[in-house]
């Protein structure tokens, strides 16, 4: 059975997923990057080091994001698209409070090179990322879609 999720089903799947794909345009280039991404109150929140996808989003911060869970091969699946404006935390403050949304979301994981750890934390066990700055954003949700299939009805 194929159909369309509904606005909670897809907070739900939202909620229960860690990782998302950005798509963003900027100068004729389409450029999609998977992120690990914590949903809150209607927006997507994430965090990367400069680069490609930052710069983009920079010219063009109208972007999509794409979310997905397949649980039994290709017959139960849902996935959702959402479109929103990027948003990039300026203020300390609120950086770190993006990345302690992460932390706290994805503790189990081990962090990428571009989360902050606390200072109580061990050394950072990558010394050539040191001095790595980590870029704080968000995407406010301004519309959304998603659908499923479920053979198991």
């Amino acid at each position: 059975m194929l159909g369309e999720l509904t606005a909670l089903e897809i907070d739900k799947l939202l909620n229960e997923q860690m990782v998302g794909r950005i798509g963003c345009f900027a100068e004729d280039k389409i450029f999609v990057v998977p992120i690990t991404y914590v949903y809150k109150d209607g927006y997507i929140y994430g965090h990367s080091r400069d680069g490609q996808k930052i710069e983009m989003m920079r010219k063009n911060p109208r972007v999509c994001f794409e979310v997905d869970f397949m649980k039994h091969g290709l017959t139960v699946w849902q996935s959702a698209i959402l479109w929103g404006e990027y948003e990039e935390m300026e203020k300390e403050e609120e950086k770190m409070s993006v990345l302690k949304f992460l932390t706290d979301r994805l503790a189990s994981l081990e962090p990428s090179e571009t989360m902050m750890k606390p200072a109580h934390h061990l050394p950072n066990p990558h010394p050539h990322n040191a001095g790595i700055k980590a870029i704080a954003f968000r995407i406010k949700v301004i519309e959304k879609t998603g659908r499923f299939e479920d053979n198991n009805y």
